[in-house]
């Protein structure tokens, strides 16, 4: 079953067709698919579950997810622009597939998940408070 734009995310099918379309784009990416592919050498029938898992509990609290993502990211040879190119991939992709309140939280969740990797490995200048 194909979702619309006039639906929003309110299933774990949803979800999975959400991250199966998210990562075709990403492997398409001429800046994100050598990150996944020949740098992390994504195994991509163990990921897809996971990330299915991930965005079932960020979206709908299932809890299913028991893993931490950030430390898999910290060794990646990854700048601003990767984090800026993931999150309109996976915008353009919200987009694409569906329109709501769900879709909504699901592209704040992306961006908050986005900065916090971004202010954790230092790459977002996280102002200081005035003396």
């Amino acid at each position: 079953m194909t979702a619309t734009p006039q639906q929003d995310i309110t299933t774990q099918e949803d979800v999975i067709q959400l991250v199966d379309t998210f990562y075709a784009h990403v492997n398409q990416d001429e800046l994100l698919g050598p990150i996944f592919n020949q740098v992390a050498q994504v195994d991509w029938e163990h990921h897809l579950p996971n990330m299915y898992n991930f965005w079932g509990t960020v979206l709908f609290g299932t809890m299913a997810y028991k893993g931490q993502p950030f430390p898999k990211h910290l060794a990646l040879p990854i700048d601003r622009s990767h984090f800026t190119r993931w999150l309109a991939l996976f915008v353009q992709t919200v987009d694409e597939l569906f329109t709501g309140t769900m879709a909504d939280q699901a592209k704040q969740k992306a961006a908050s998940i986005a900065n916090i990797f971004q202010m954790k490995m230092g790459l977002w200048a996280v102002p200081q408070p005035k003396s």
